[in-house]
């Protein structure tokens, strides 16, 4: 049985479900600009005061922004794509209101997008190409996860000769993941492709900021770096807002999404987007594993 969860913008969800499974990931750009814009403010901000700021973010809703609250910093700090205006950026410090000093704006290259197109391949039978991301198990059937705006709107997968399960399950917006029940002739080991080998996952942990991880997709094989940041939240455009992202350096490209993110044989994530590409860097976002296996009741395959 296929399901998908509707979060509290329904109606957008519905009109736009069928377009996420269209949505080609173009490349994830992202080098940061130099310099943080920030409202002029030398006040101390509460933990409620924050979470106040980073509501009236997500009310702005401008495309083209990922954002969270920094505590070290003790700011809302806001990522802005390249289609983010000045006029977005007074947009949002204006609903803010009074909260606006507590906003620090960077800006980043390229545009954040969903990228539809995993370690191992994965072609729909919509036409759009996507990355394998865990095997898992789920009350007792086998299956896989990859990002929910590759499950949007599919049925059957295959690997470029076979068919290999159908869809079970997507929670996109809000989140990004997807299950694939496999079919039984399907091998579903608990590892993840490596050039000349692959790495046994073992493991579901949360990711930390300074922590190095590794991510392999279907377009751009292992590309490996640090996380920069969690408990994003970012806006691709669309209606298509995307809660609780871990946030990192690594490159990415069209086709990439849904593969996993790891750390030795800890898995962490499954990429859901970003901007720039593996010529000129990028920051990407994941879906944290250890929401997706919670959610589902899974265990690694």
């Amino acid at each position: 049985m296929r399901t998908t969860h509707i979060t509290a913008r329904a109606g957008v969800a519905r009109r736009l479900r069928t377009a996420a499974a269209a949505v080609g990931l173009l490349a994830l750009l992202a080098a940061f600009a130099p310099n943080a814009v920030a409202a002029e403010s030398d006040q101390t901000f509460s933990a409620s005061q924050l979470r106040t700021a980073s509501d009236a973010v997500l009310d702005a809703d401008v495309a083209g922004t990922a954002w969270s609250i920094d505590e070290e910093s003790g700011q809302v700090t806001v990522l802005a794509d390249e289609r983010v205006s000045k006029a977005d950026i007074a947009k949002i410090r204006s609903t803010a209101g009074a909260l606006a000093g507590a906003i620090t704006v960077e800006n980043v290259d390229g545009a954040f997008q969903t990228h539809l197109l995993g370690g191992d391949p994965i072609y729909s039978d919509s036409g759009s190409r996507c990355s394998l991301g865990f095997n898992v198990v789920v009350r007792g059937v086998y299956a896989f996860v990859t990002a929910g705006h590759c499950t949007s709107g599919t049925t059957r997968w295959h690997n470029g000769s076979s068919w290999i399960g159908e869809t079970w399950h997507t929670y996109f917006p809000g989140r990004d993941h997807g299950l694939v029940r496999h079919v039984p002739q399907v091998a579903h080991p608990s590892a993840v492709r490596l050039p000349g080998g692959q790495q046994a996952i073992t493991s579901v942990g949360n990711a930390m900021v300074g922590q190095a991880a590794c991510r392999v997709g279907s377009t751009t094989g292992l590309r490996c770096g640090s996380v920069t940041a969690l408990n994003q939240s970012v806006n691709y455009g669309n209606g298509f807002i995307v809660h609780g992202l871990i946030r990192t350096n690594i490159c990415a490209e069209p086709g990439d999404s849904g593969g996993p993110l790891f750390a030795g044989n800890v898995g962490l994530g499954i990429l859901s987007g970003g901007s720039g590409n593996c010529s000129v860097g990028g920051t990407t976002f994941y879906e944290p594993l250890t929401r997706i296996m919670s959610y589902y009741g899974a265990t690694l395959s």
